[in-house]
C-alpha cells in the first residue's frame, strides 16, 4: 500500500511541478535574505564611518524586520502555491495574515528606528558635551512609540474587516468606563505630562520637596511613576501624580551658593569689630570663587550674652556641593587669621562674677 502511494506521487507531473516551484520560492526567499543582509552589513559599515546619525539609526533598524518581511513574503508565496489546488479553506487566510506580517515588519522598523535615534542622539550629546534635555528626549520618543503601536493596531483591524469608526466609537464610551475604573493611572499619566511639559526637574537634577520627604536625585521619569535616588543611595518611587500637589524645589538649578555665617568675639575686642569686618569684606571682595555681582555683606549683628556677633552674607560661583564646602572651609579659616591678626580672640560662653564687698 506504502508503495503503491509513493508511485502514485512519483507518476505525479502536477505535484512534481508543486514542488519545483515550493522549492524554487523556499530557494529565492533564502537567497535574497543572504542577499539584503549581506548588503545592510556592508551599508553598516561604511555608515559607521560618517559623522550622521540618521543613516546609522536607519542600517540598525532595517537589518531584522527586512530579513522578516523577506521570509514572510516567500513562506507566504509558498503556502499559496502548496495550498493552490486543494479545497482546504487555508489560502484565503494567507493573503491577511501576509497583510499583518507587513505591518508588524513596518511598526518593528519604526520602533527600532525611534529607539536608535534617541539612544544616538544621546550619546551624541555625551560624547561632545551638547546641553540636551534627556527627559524631553525620552518623553517625544515615548509618544513616538504609542503613536505607531496604535496606528499600527488600527490599520491591522481594518485589514482584518474591523470597522474603525466602530472601534472608535466603542473606545469612546468605553474609555469613560476605564477613566472611571483607573483614575489613579490617568492622573499619573497626566501628571507625567505636566513634568514633560513644564519641565520643573528633569532626570539627572537633585529635587527635594518640603511638603514630602522626598529629597535625591531622578534618575528615571516613566508614565506611572518618577524614581528618585535618595543620598543613602536607596531607590524611591514617587507617583506622577503626586507632583501636581506638592511644592517641588530643585537645587540643581540654582545659580550660586549662600555662605551665611555668624562669628562672635570677646567684648574685650569690641573696639577692634570696625577692623575685622573690613578686613574680612575686601577678603571676600578678592576671593576669587565669590560672586561679587551678588549681594554681599559683613556687619556687626548683635550684643549676644558672651559675644559680639557679626555675621557675613555672600554667594560663591559654583553650585558643586563638593567645591563649595571647600571654598566655605578656606573663607571660614581665613576670617579666623583676620580676628587673630587684628588681636582679637574667637568668643565662647564666659560669665564675669563681680563680688560687693560688705565690709563694714
Amino acid at each position: 500500500m506504502i508503495m503503491d502511494f509513493l508511485n502514485n506521487i512519483t507518476n505525479s507531473e502536477e505535484y512534481s511541478i508543486i514542488v519545483i516551484k515550493v522549492f524554487i520560492a523556499v530557494f529565492v526567499t533564502v537567497l535574497c535574505s543572504l542577499i539584503a543582509s549581506k548588503a545592510i552589513n556592508t551599508i553598516s559599515k561604511k555608515a559607521g564611518k560618517t559623522n550622521n546619525l540618521w543613516d546609522d539609526a536607519l542600517v540598525y533598524a532595517l537589518h531584522k524586520p527586512v530579513r522578516f518581511l523577506i521570509w514572510l513574503v516567500g513562506l507566504s508565496v509558498a503556502a499559496e502555491i502548496s495550498f493552490s489546488d486543494k479545497n482546504t479553506g487555508l489560502i484565503e487566510y494567507i493573503v491577511p495574515m501576509r497583510e499583518i506580517g507587513v505591518i508588524f515588519a513596518l511598526t518593528w522598523f519604526a520602533l527600532r528606528f525611534i529607539k536608535s535615534v534617541e539612544k544616538n542622539i544621546l550619546k551624541e550629546d555625551a560624547q561632545h558635551n551638547i546641553k540636551l534635555d534627556k527627559t524631553t528626549a525620552g518623553a517625544v520618543a515615548k509618544l513616538l512609540r504609542i503613536s505607531v503601536i496604535i496606528t499600527s493596531i488600527l490599520i491591522a483591524m481594518q485589514t482584518l474587516g474591523f470597522s474603525i469608526s466602530g472601534v472608535l466609537a466603542f473606545g469612546g464610551i468605553g474609555g469613560m468606563a476605564v477613566a472611571l475604573a483607573a483614575k489613579d493611572m490617568l492622573a499619573n499619566f497626566f501628571g507625567a505630562l505636566m513634568i514633560y511639559f513644564d519641565k520643573p526637574f528633569k532626570v539627572g537634577d537633585w529635587v527635594r520637596s518640603p511638603d514630602r520627604s522626598i529629597e535625591g536625585t531622578v534618575e528615571d521619569i516613566g508614565w506611572r511613576r518618577t524614581m528618585i535616588r535618595t543620598f543613602d543611595k536607596r531607590p524611591l518611587y514617587v507617583p506622577n501624580s503626586a507632583f501636581t500637589t506638592i511644592t517641588v524645589e530643585n537645587p540643581s538649578r540654582m545659580t550660586n551658593r549662600r555662605i551665611n555665617e555668624t562669628f562672635g568675639v570677646r567684648y574685650d575686642d569690641i573696639n577692634q569689630v570696625n577692623k575685622i569686618t573690613a578686613d574680612v569684606q575686601a577678603m571676600l571682595k578678592n576671593h576669587n570663587e565669590i560672586d561679587t555681582s551678588q549681594t554681599l555683606m559683613v556687619h556687626l549683628d548683635k550684643f549676644s550674652e558672651s559675644s559680639v556677633d557679626f555675621f557675613i552674607y555672600t554667594f560663591t560661583k559654583t553650585t558643586d556641593w563638593v567645591t563649595f564646602h571647600g571654598i566655605k572651609q578656606d573663607i571660614l579659616l581665613k576670617i579666623a587669621d583676620i580676628i587673630e591678626k587684628n588681636g582679637a580672640q574667637c568668643a565662647f560662653p564666659t560669665r564675669t562674677l563681680h563680688m560687693v564687698d560688705n565690709a563694714e
